[in-house]
């Protein structure tokens, strides 16, 4: 997998060095058979998910639109080769490295790899921007995405060195968390 992957950023110009520099790790990817279908959106585009963050997408879907909040999937498990294939498609199209990299992860580097991560929207808010912070929807999450296991991965200013996403949140399993004590449970 390792010499797949490097053969895949090699491929792309992307030095591994140049992501430890940032701080950032590789994500294992989830197996096919890990996933499960979390949402379907109204094109009849498929999102899958762990079974965990699957459950706790579709509770905190319901949540919100029980207090007349609509999210919906913009972006949930991508696979290395999709994001490669996202990266490239960048590259052919003339930007910058530099500029691929403040907003896309290389490939094997994507929280969306995990199948625990999701980007989220809202009607009347243009998907995967900004403006998604000015949203009553980016409000409800603030407030209740945590009861939920989610999490705002890149925040402003974020030591990763991407751009701020407000609509990137990602799952984090319950069992997996240490607890009081320092154990994981």
């Amino acid at each position: 997998m390792q010499d797949a992957l490097a053969l895949r950023l090699a491929e792309l110009g992307i030095d591994t060095a140049r992501l430890a520099a940032r701080g950032l790790q590789p994500y294992a990817e989830a197996a096919a058979e890990q996933l499960v279908l979390a949402d379907i959106n109204d094109a009849g585009r498929e999102f899958h998910l762990l079974p965990g963050a699957a459950a706790a997408w579709q509770a905190m879907r319901d949540a919100a639109a029980a207090d007349g909040v609509t999210l919906f999937l913009a972006s949930a498990f991508r696979s290395v080769a999709r994001q490669h294939e996202i990266v490239a498609a960048k590259l052919a199209r003339g930007q910058s490295l530099d500029t691929i990299l403040a907003v896309s992860a290389a490939p094997g580097y994507s929280e969306h790899h995990t199948g625990c991560a999701i980007d989220i929207g809202t009607p009347g808010s243009p998907v995967l921007e900004e403006h998604f912070e000015t949203t009553p929807a980016f409000a409800w999450l603030q407030q209740h995405a945590a009861n939920h296991g989610f999490a705002m991965s890149f925040g402003r200013n974020n030591a990763s060195g991407y751009l701020y996403e407000p609509w990137h949140w990602c799952w984090q399993d319950p069992a997996a968390q240490p607890t009081s004590k320092g154990l994981t449970a």
